[in-house]
């Protein structure tokens, strides 16, 4: 594949008109009675429609190399590639993870996209949204708080120095991370904190539960402390299982909106790669898969944490199969792996170049040699990069004996993200022998050990006194 053969002029951003979100939903052919409408242009969808017999479209993983501060794109290009796959004439949906106010108000920022590929409406997925995440925030704050009245009531026995379950908060708020609660003459003073709700282990729970009653049975085998003689307490012994499932009764319902072109998104769930699993619900990727005859979804991070916790435990556990999978670099990122201070990104450098592709090439074996997955990299535009250096990356990839393709979403939208579509479309009808990169079988470090040798290149893990 010719690399530069598809590459055009840049375009400086157009505000698009959006399509009507009644035609979105008409898209999808899904019934009105399943639709519960949140404002004129998102909706939460009951999970009745997953009884209904559809025949599963095909899975197409997103991924990216180890992130940098000069971005990789890996949301924007998810969602041209599925604006790509509608332009000629797939019928598409796409399933991604919901933005946390934390990093959209901190280095980060939004994640809906970008230019001519993102989700409308993004000012509002990026705030308050449908509640999600304070029903989340919530549910895991009414466990913090019986915990402290079993310990005060003496219920149940918990040592006060052995929980482990903390408050949560969808900000980054620095001062709360490491507290002192219980100064009161009614509470036991004790060292907590406040993480943020994308590590909630409710978070975990949503994104991995199949109905309302799994969420349940998944919420009580919570474990929240320790007993004075170190015996677990779970989250059922609380005798608070039906108020928490109360608290997220909606939020259980993937979103529904859609892409600037019209593309239908189930946006649902977002817990952190690094904390969690780094992956949008089960709930939502089954929808996009029954809805859609390809499903374009992503994970969190690098390949490496995001996408081998996608393929490991949530494809295992919801019994999924990915069809094909694409790796989004930059020429900007590997130059910066290379070396390169970000001041310096827009220089051709091709030494630079070449000295980070192993991080670019280590990816994308993973993906073939360990998980057995078809995979074309994607390069995701600037209008900086240099023939020679997309030259160079295209060699490097087809040594490996991937395709490398330019992806120009951000500027074109869907029109450029069809040579992308084109190859995914190409991979999908391949035979794949999808494996996992361990077994269930074995000890935590032997699974550790196994993701250490296989995925980082490492001879062992090692462990800390706690972690042992």
């Amino acid at each position: 594949m010719n690399l530069l053969a598809k590459r055009g002029g840049f375009r400086h951003h157009v505000r698009m008109v959006t399509p009507a979100f009644s035609d979105c939903i008409n898209k999808l052919g899904v019934d009105e009675k399943d639709v519960i409408p949140f404002g004129r242009n998102k909706a939460k969808i009951s999970l009745d429609v997953l009884d209904k017999p559809a025949a599963p479209g095909k899975l197409i993983l997103v991924s990216a190399i180890t992130p940098t501060p000069s971005g990789e794109g890996k949301t924007t290009v998810s969602i041209g590639l599925a604006q790509g796959l509608q332009a000629i004439g797939k019928k598409v949906c796409l399933a991604l993870r919901q933005p946390s106010m934390g990093p959209v108000f901190g280095r980060k920022g939004g994640a809906t996209g970008g230019g001519k590929s993102s989700l409308t409406p993004a000012e509002e997925i990026n705030m308050h949204f449908t509640g999600d995440f304070h029903a989340i925030t919530s549910a895991h704050n009414l466990i913090s708080a019986i915990i402290d009245n079993a310990m005060f009531f003496h219920t149940l026995n918990i040592d006060e120095r052995k929980v482990i379950w903390k408050r949560v908060m969808d900000m980054n708020d620095r001062s709360l991370r490491s507290i002192i609660v219980g100064l009161n003459k009614q509470g036991f003073p004790r060292e907590t904190g406040f993480d943020i709700t994308p590590a909630s282990e409710i978070m975990a729970c949503l994104c991995l539960a199949t109905s309302y009653k799994d969420m349940e049975e998944r919420i009580n085998r919570i474990v929240i402390g320790f007993t004075t003689d170190d015996k677990p307490v779970f989250a059922r012994e609380l005798g608070i299982t039906g108020s928490v499932m109360a608290l997220l009764k909606d939020a259980l319902m993937p979103n529904l909106v859609q892409s600037v072109e019209g593309v239908p998104c189930f946006l649902h769930g977002g817990p952190f790669a690094n904390i969690a699993h780094g992956c949008n619900s089960v709930l939502a990727t089954r929808m996009a898969l029954h809805f859609g005859d390809y499903a374009v979804t992503e994970a969190g991070f690098a390949f490496d944490l995001g996408a081998e916790k996608f393929l490991d435990i949530k494809c295992r556990m919801a019994g999924l199969k990915p069809n094909a999978v694409v790796i989004v670099a930059t020429v900007r990122a590997l130059k910066y792996n290379g070396g390169v201070a970000k001041a310096d990104l827009n220089n051709e450098n091709l030494e630079a170049l070449e000295k980070g592709m192993p991080n670019l090439l280590k990816h994308v074996s993973n993906i073939t040699n360990v998980y057995k997955l078809p995979c074309v990299v994607a390069i995701n535009a600037f209008p900086t990069d240099t023939e020679a250096e997309l030259k160079l990356v295209e060699a490097k990839c087809k040594e490996l004996g991937v395709n490398v393709v330019l992806s120009e979403v951000w500027a074109k939208g869907g029109e450029g993200g069809v040579a992308l579509a084109e190859e995914v479309i190409r991979l999908c009808e391949q035979p794949n022998d999808f494996t996992y990169a361990y077994e269930l079988e074995g000890s935590i470090e032997d699974k550790l050990n196994e993701i250490v040798q296989k995925i980082y290149g490492g001879s062992r893990v090692v462990l800390t006194a706690n972690a042992q």
